[in-house]
């Protein structure tokens, strides 16, 4: 049986000058003192959109297939070029220069999609002046690092130019799109990507802007995505000091905020903060993703549709309740045997929807879901009773509402949903 040799990775490739000079390091290591400086003194940290992107930096989009990470990093770009808070993010330096990077679609797909943003935003030339570029990497190749069988090596040469050109445009923010075709190295090889990603973050601070580096997920079996389910080598993760997630809404999200519609529900992506050093983590950014059309569409040929990315604010369960309602509901508890379960000739829900105006039919994920969180915070309990011979649970009044509340403050804002979240320190 003959046996294949298998050569590993290895950085024999660099002399030790090259080396020296890649990681920019005296050839002497020193220990530096603390220089003691004054707080108030030192330069703050420079945001660019609300607490994505930041300069000297690197930013790791995460999200499974078809989440609209591309739609979104294009939307990211335009909203930095023409200093419009398109996704809800304060840009605290007004408009900047981005250049987005697709190294999967070719210049007119790019040019497509960028215009329908436009379109679909009503974002002009004019908005955005010489601070938007769109480069190809099936036109302009971006290949950051290699590997064969004779070992691992950075393209310094590449990194040099992008810095250049970003000094150049006084570019703000680089989007690279995917991570995964910015380099032909394995991308399992927490080595070869720990290295690429601090080459990275080095361009980041040397060109003094932000890098944003779009990754996929690996497979995820229906489960939500988090920092730790990129593709590969978990040093890029760790690399980054800001990570993002992208999610599609799931039917439990949806059946708690009353939507029943599947199209909608799959058109909503939910942009978290996977992993924050920098700043507080802040809260949960909806996103929706739509159709434009590009109306270049002649004779029997029909235009284009371009996905399209803007902000979606999630409706309050609680909208429109007050204190009366909730009072209300507890003196119906009180007149009539409720049953819990929902297949139940006197579901509780039916009590819900007529004090609410709603109807079950078409409102009940709603219902059930401002049931759930009225339990929970004790506005009502369940007992079992004996009926027709055996036990079934029945809805009765917990922690009562106080009518003098109602006479004061008809719009109590918990209304029985637990009050309303804390704010966190995030700029939009």
């Amino acid at each position: 049986m003959t046996s294949t040799a298998v050569t590993p990775l290895s950085f024999s490739t660099f002399h030790l000058e090259e080396a020296e000079a890649s990681i920019n390091v005296p050839s002497v290591l020193r220990a530096t003192p603390y220089r003691w400086p004054e707080a108030p003194s030192l330069p703050t940290r420079k945001w660019l959109l609300g607490h994505w992107l930041q300069r000297g930096e690197v930013t790791v989009i995460i999200a499974p297939g078809g989440s609209g990470k591309s739609t979104i990093g294009h939307t990211l770009a335009l909203s930095l070029a023409s200093g419009r808070e398109l996704l809800g993010k304060a840009l605290p330096y007004g408009p900047q220069a981005a250049w987005v990077f697709n190294l999967e679609d070719g210049t007119d797909e790019l040019e497509r999609q960028m215009a329908a943003a436009c379109i679909f935003h009503g974002i002009s030339p004019a908005d955005c002046g010489n601070r938007l570029y769109l480069d190809s990497g099936l036109v302009q190749s971006l290949c950051t690092a290699a590997e064969d069988r004779d070992g691992f090596e950075l393209n310094e040469e590449l990194f040099n130019q992008l810095t250049n050109t970003i000094r150049e445009k006084n570019i703000a923010s680089l989007f690279v799109d995917p991570f995964i075709s910015s380099h032909a190295v394995q991308e399992n090889s927490n080595g070869a990507i720990d290295a690429i990603a601090k080459r990275w973050k080095r361009l980041a601070q040397e060109a003094n802007c932000a890098v944003v580096l779009i990754h996929h997920t690996k497979k995820l079996g229906g489960r939500e995505a988090t920092a730790e389910d990129g593709r590969g080598a978990i040093a890029l993760r760790d690399a980054a000091r800001i990570v993002l997630t992208l999610n599609p809404m799931s039917t439990s999200e949806a059946n708690e905020i009353g939507i029943t519609d599947p199209k909608l529900r799959q058109s909503l992506v939910r942009i978290d903060t996977g992993k924050a050093n920098r700043a507080p983590a802040g809260s949960s950014v909806w996103i929706k993703l739509e159709g434009q059309s590009l109306e270049n569409g002649s004779g029997l040929e029909p235009p284009d549709f371009v996905g399209v990315a803007s902000l979606w604010e999630k409706p309050d369960l609680f909208q429109g309740l007050t204190s009366q309602h909730l009072y209300t509901f507890q003196q119906g508890l009180a007149s009539g045997d409720w049953r819990e379960s929902d297949q139940a000739h006197r579901w509780v829900g039916y009590l819900v929807a007529e004090i609410l105006g709603l109807s079950v039919e078409t409102n009940k994920p709603r219902i059930t879901a401002i049931l759930k969180t009225w339990r929970k915070n004790g506005v009502y309990v369940v007992e079992r009773r004996r009926q027709n011979g055996r036990e079934a649970p029945f809805v009765i009044v917990g922690r009562p509402v106080d009518p003098s509340e109602i006479a004061t403050n008809p719009h109590l804002q918990t209304c029985g949903a637990g009050g309303a979240e804390s704010a966190v320190d995030d700029p939009r």
